[in-house]
């Protein structure tokens, strides 16, 4: 395994309880990996995988839930959180993809509990269809797979893969402060931003300015979000539908009622192109379930786990919540 690296800071970075950061050279790429000790040893691995503009720190709360079922790792992509830009530049999704791969084999923790998030759940399923070997299951929370017809509330964050708009933003919202630009970000990434609590508003504020310090924030944001329109447009074997449909892994698919940047008429599609799915979905929640209800998320996640470790059938799923089976 390469040997671990110091990642130049702007400020301090906030560490949860409990959790444990690191950083990892890879050839082309040093990772952030933020991780929680597991309860025992033995536990089966997983990586979580966010979302455009978030970090390692969106599973923090999902990582503190499953602590007692897997040894869970999040990573943060090139260019977010705690990671330096890639030496290439390289914000693709495949780009992004295979710097989970380099790290999974570097680490040698495979086949892993795969989780992605929005943009991770589009890396998260091109992982999984081009490295079967690296997956054990895949769990996807309101994937960024291609839609047809994208719904307007998105539209904002698809544009700044445009050449210039970024730029056009970022001197129209000079003047806005950290605070209101997070609350503009949970507006439109929660079902309800009131299930925030005052002291996670306060740290997300804290992480937003020392991001926008960071001389290739933008740069990072503007390219990913280029990726992503990208591979919304790349047909045959490397499109992602066509991807999700090679994908081997069992698959739970998770989608919000409330999303406004996934729309959920997609939830259906979803199973239908995965070829061993589970559909959990959750009316009220957003376009973070993870954050938004962790402790649903785990149940479901633990009856996949239970199922591929062939150990029998979880607790049934909470009230409001419909789970479906493949194909559904």
């Amino acid at each position: 395994m390469p040997a671990a690296s110091v990642l130049p800071r702007v400020a301090p970075v906030r560490v949860g309880e409990g959790e444990r950061l690191r950083s990892v050279s890879l050839p082309g790429v040093t990772l952030s990996i933020r991780s929680r000790p597991p309860a025992r040893e033995g536990l089966p691995s997983a990586l979580y995988v966010h979302g455009l503009g978030g970090s390692s720190q969106n599973w923090s709360s999902l990582m503190a839930e499953l602590e007692g079922d897997v040894a869970g790792e999040a990573v943060d992509l090139p260019g977010f959180g705690d990671s330096p830009p890639p030496d290439d530049g390289d914000y693709s999704v495949t780009g992004h993809a295979r710097a989970v791969i380099r790290y999974l084999d570097a680490a040698e923790r495979g086949p892993v509990h795969l989780f992605g998030n929005s943009l991770g759940g589009a890396v998260a399923t091109r992982v999984a269809a081009v490295r079967p070997d690296l997956v054990r299951t895949l769990t996807l929370v309101s994937p960024a797979l291609p839609e047809l017809r994208v719904q307007r509330t998105a539209l904002p964050t698809g544009l700044l893969g445009v050449p210039g708009v970024a730029g056009l933003f970022t001197r129209i919202t000079r003047q806005w402060t950290a605070e209101q630009r997070v609350r503009g970000v949970m507006a439109l990434c929660y079902g309800d931003p009131g299930r925030v609590s005052p002291e996670a508003f306060q740290h997300a504020v804290e992480e937003l300015e020392r991001r926008l310090q960071l001389p290739y924030f933008w740069d990072a944001m503007t390219r990913s979000a280029r990726g992503i329109v990208n591979a919304y447009t790349l047909g045959g074997q490397h499109g992602l539908w066509r991807q999700a449909e090679r994908v081997l892994a069992p698959t739970l698919l998770i989608y919000g009622g409330r999303d406004q940047l996934v729309g959920f008429r997609m939830a259906r599609r979803a199973a239908r192109a995965f070829r061993d799915s589970r559909l959990l979905t959750l009316p009220e929640a957003g376009h973070v379930a993870m954050m938004e209800y962790p402790d649903v998320v785990a149940g479901a996640f633990r009856e996949i786990l239970a199922e591929a470790d062939g150990s029998g059938e979880a607790t049934s799923p909470a009230d409001g919540v419909t789970v479906t089976g493949a194909g559904s």
